[in-house]
């Protein structure tokens, strides 16, 4: 069997809906790695929510977090290593109309910066409930270009913020919501998407597309399923996405269902 690159979504997908990777899961895929093949984190959550779950997993090679901005090698240095910004000067811009656009938080993510308007006064996404003044939005703390912008925006002012992103920066900006009840939305570069990041590994290990597995559950994984020569969507995944994808796995992610999928498919 030709050497097969698997790319791996974590929310919904190798995570259960605690939030866990399972003890199967890990064992199934250093099995895959055991027989020569290579398994890739590819995320839309932040390095911060990834190292864990990277560690847990027993890998040592390169993943892409932020839908395809950021990609690099926790542990040595990688001479494929890339990153997507946005120019700083747009956070303190929407920031200075903040009661005109409904901007309630925001949170601005890098590599290793980690940023807040605000403390969060209940858990609402990832945003924090407690903040010290160096995590504070600041023009002295916030001295580089981020990656990811993250907010929570108002409903009733939801279509004003949109627009106003779109007419401002619409050219390098793309707005993703998150969907759910609490209003959130994504900004990063335009036209980056997790295919951004599996081209990036295919190249690197000189894998053509048709040998890439990639895995998903989510509209921020459609690219990556499209690219890769079977794009799988797991059995809890949006409708849309098992529509798209090549194969959908039998059972969900509360039932080991990437596992039970590589299990079968490499009959381990």
């Amino acid at each position: 069997m030709d050497k097969k690159l698997i790319a791996i979504d974590l929310d919904g997908t190798t995570l259960n809906s605690e939030s866990k990777v399972s003890q199967k899961t890990i064992n199934t895929l250093n099995k895959v790695i055991d027989l020569g093949h290579v398994v890739n984190i590819v995320s839309g959550r932040p390095p911060r929510l990834i190292t864990d779950i990277y560690n847990q997993i027993g890998l040592d090679n390169p993943l892409i977090s932020f839908n395809g901005s950021l990609g690099y090698n926790p542990l040595t240095e990688w001479n494929k290593a890339y990153e997507y910004n946005i120019n700083r000067d747009i956070v303190f811009d929407v920031l200075q109309q903040d009661k005109e656009l409904g901007i309630n938080l925001m949170a601005v993510e890098g590599k290793e910066l980690f940023l807040a308007n605000r403390e969060a006064n209940d858990e609402v996404g990832f945003f924090p409930t407690s903040l010290q003044p160096s995590e504070l939005i600041t023009k002295e703390n916030l001295n580089e270009n981020p990656i990811c912008l993250t907010l929570q925006i108002q409903h009733n002012k939801m279509d004003k913020f949109i627009n106003y992103v779109d007419r401002n920066y619409g050219d390098t900006l793309q707005i993703s919501p998150w969907g759910g009840p609490d209003s959130i939305v994504e900004l990063a570069s335009k036209d980056v998407s997790k295919e951004t990041g599996l081209e990036v590994l295919s190249d690197y290990y000189n894998i053509d597309q048709s040998n890439i597995i990639a895995f998903g559950d989510e509209f921020n994984d459609e690219t990556m399923l499209k690219y890769a020569g079977l794009g799988v969507a797991m059995k809890n995944g949006q409708p849309k996405i098992k529509q798209l994808a090549d194969d959908v796995t039998k059972y969900d992610n509360d039932n080991d269902g990437l596992a039970r999928y590589l299990d079968e498919y490499f009959e381990l």
